[in-house]
């Protein structure tokens, strides 16, 4: 609700967390309540939207449901997968919705794919929105309303039937409209190609309702009777052939629920826990983040959903960011999903490379520059500005990438045993980029905008950078560098414990200052100092007593902190929330880590998905949806409960393996 003019009105907008997230690997759609795709970016998950009324409620969207309601009765994934089922209740009848993005056997028999870089596996992307609609008592007038709008919103669709009868169409760039005349045209800038390989992109639908077009929608309508059931399928490829029938969409829909709970099955080392099924839907959620053509691992599916309502902290987080790395790996790893571990791990060596330094993000196919733009002609999501296309982050200096990025490389290797010769180049070099370069400040995890700093947890990263190194070195027999190595690390580690610490013991965000900082609840998790230490102990302690509210954890209170922003309040961020049920359980306060993780997964969305950061006061979720670190993280801190439980047990769970 917001306050307009004296009184009370609905926000146009359905809240962050209603949004149910559909992935087939290769792009993400986000679907409102009320049944409208109100988020679609094609080709790729970082191209210019399709659909995107999340950001302006005139930029495009695809409704399929009643023609009376908009609330439906209730809504949920098909246990195992990303296929989101709506049921609605109408005055007259019962309707069942359920959407997806088409999962189908591998195609590229006769030729190679232009876009995979990793092994081709047995399932592919149909590149296809399919959604299946049933009556399934009484009667319900349906209605379909498709409106994309290209670009961004810039310009608008022309649709035109295929074939003989009502039941195909196609919509392609109607060749610009206001907004595309005052931007002279110019589509997102960015530098990265997402926007070139959007340059073509034609709409194909296919579907049993009579369709018909009003200016730049495609409209059906329809009374359906018990037992009725109709589909619509909207495809980007001329290379997929559409369902004609009903059952051949049942059909597709069908193979995939099968991907996904196959796929699932994969991960063995799921513990039968009643917090299982947090797990399963962080390790769906994480999967569906995935570009599987190159094993990059999206932030998040979208751009520019504010951190502060109305605010301007809006940034675009559909690129992959180094430090979500090790996160990432300890995850995947945990829950048995080693193949997903593995390709985001040579998708971070394959962008690094041997000769260049590394970057705070890449792109999902690796690419460095990722300019940052802001759409001026959108209105954002509850008025929030601007609205931000690319991430100027992406040149920022941040010191912490280097541990983030060697941490991953040594639990990727040292079950292996050994360091490959390709990947030794790559890892020497940023270690002695991180040598050279850790006592000069840096920006920080959070990518601050004000004047850079020594920020402690960049100095640990950077000692994790040395020790790491060291210790791959020493896999590799090569004694000097490991001998050179740990001895700068012995030095970082002399420096942030001077430096790093106030009066009371507790680790600070930054050589000088009193203030907090969530980051460095990482201290025991990166085994920088062991859990016991007194140091530790008092800065968990410190951060849960003093840098909370109503017991969720801020990154820091933006009054102490100079991050070049406005000092508006954010919410607080669910993945430091998280590190805090992991940190309290390394110090031994199990039973309050069990109590937090109890409330931050009572925070979850009605589909058990998290945005970037939830407000304390009212738990509304803030930021970019879903959010990969906020699953990584709760991924971490169940694992860490249920293990304790289980080395004590005293919980009734405690015999389950993990």
């Amino acid at each position: 609700m917001s306050l307009e003019q004296g009184g009370l009105r609905r926000s146009a907008f359905p809240p962050i967390a209603s949004y149910g997230f559909l992935s087939d690997c290769h792009v993400t759609a986000l679907v409102a309540p009320s049944g409208n795709v109100e988020w679609l970016c094609l080709p790729r998950p970082d191209s210019p939207s399709v659909f995107a009324a999340l950001l302006d409620r005139d930029a495009g969207g695809f409704r399929v449901g009643p023609a009376d309601t908009v609330v439906p009765a209730s809504r949920r994934y098909l246990p195992g997968t990303l296929v989101l089922e709506t049921t609605w209740m109408t005055r007259t009848g019962w309707l069942i919705v359920r959407d997806a993005l088409v999962m189908g056997p591998w195609r590229h028999e006769q030729s190679r794919s232009s876009t995979h870089r990793r092994t081709p596996t047995d399932y592919d992307a149909e590149h296809m929105l399919l959604r299946t609609i049933r009556c399934v008592q009484g009667t319900v007038e349906l209605e379909l309303d498709c409106k994309p709008a290209f670009d961004y919103g810039r310009t608008r669709a022309g649709w035109s039937y295929e074939g003989p009868g009502y039941h195909r169409a196609c919509a392609k760039r109607d060749g610009g409209d206001a907004a595309g005349a005052r931007d002279g045209g110019q589509g997102g800038g960015g530098g990265h190609g997402a926007r070139e390989h959007a340059e073509g992109t034609t709409l194909r639908m296919s579907t049993d309702l009579r369709l018909g077009f009003e200016g730049h929608r495609a409209l059906a309508e329809t009374k359906l009777h018990e037992n009725d059931s109709v589909f619509v399928a909207l495809c980007w490829s001329s290379e997929r052939e559409l369902p004609g029938t009903y059952d051949d969409a049942f059909e597709c829909m069908e193979g995939t629920s099968k991907y996904w709970r196959e796929w699932l099955e994969g991960g063995r080392q799921m513990p039968d826990h009643p917090w299982r099924v947090y797990l399963q839907r962080s390790a769906l959620t994480l999967k569906g983040l995935t570009y599987q053509p190159t094993g990059a691992m999206l932030a998040a599916a979208t751009t520019s959903l504010p951190e502060t309502p109305q605010g301007e902290r809006n940034w675009d987080y559909r690129y992959s960011w180094i430090r979500d790395s090790t996160l990432a790996l300890w995850g995947l790893y945990t829950l048995g999903f080693g193949r997903e571990a593995d390709e985001f791990f040579y998708f971070v060596v394959d962008a690094v490379g041997p000769e260049d330094g590394l970057q705070v993000m890449y792109g999902v196919d690796g690419e460095k520059k990722l300019e940052e733009e802001e759409l001026d002609h959108l209105a954002g999501y509850e008025g929030a500005q601007p609205v931000r296309r690319g991430n100027g982050a992406y040149n920022h200096v941040q010191h912490d990438v280097w541990g983030s990025f060697l941490d991953s490389v040594y639990l990727h290797m040292k079950a292996r045993d050994r360091v490959p010769e390709w990947i030794w180049p790559i890892v020497e070099r940023q270690v002695e980029d991180a040598c050279a370069n850790w006592r000069d400040p840096d920006r920080g995890i959070w990518e601050v905008r004000g004047e850079p700093q020594h920020f402690t947890h960049s100095k640990i990263l950077s000692w994790v950078a040395a020790d790491r190194g060291a210790r791959l070195a020493e896999l590799r027999g090569e004694d000097e560098l490991a001998k050179r190595w740990s001895e700068t690390a012995d030095q970082i580690h002399a420096d942030v414990c001077e430096n790093g610490v106030d009066d009371r013991g507790v680790f600070v965000q930054h050589y000088g200052t009193d203030a907090l900082d969530a980051a460095v609840l990482l201290i025991p998790l990166v085994r920088f100092l062991p859990a016991d230490d007194e140091r530790v102990r008092a800065t968990v302690l410190a951060i849960a007593d003093e840098l909370t509210e109503q017991g969720f954890v801020l990154r820091y209170r933006t009054a102490e902190t100079d991050d070049g922003l406005g000092g508006a309040e954010e919410g607080s961020f669910a993945v430091c929330s998280f590190w805090l049920v992991s940190a309290l359980t390394e110090i031994g306060e199990t039973d309050r880590a069990r109590q937090l993780c109890e409330k931050l997964l009572g925070c979850a969305s009605s589909l058990e998905l998290y945005a970037e950061e939830i407000d304390p006061t009212s738990g509304r979720h803030l930021g970019n949806f879903p959010q990969a670190f906020t699953h990584l993280a709760l991924i971490n801190a169940v694992m860490h409960v249920i293990r304790a439980e289980q080395a004590t047990e005293r919980s009734p769970f405690a015999g389950v393996r993990a």
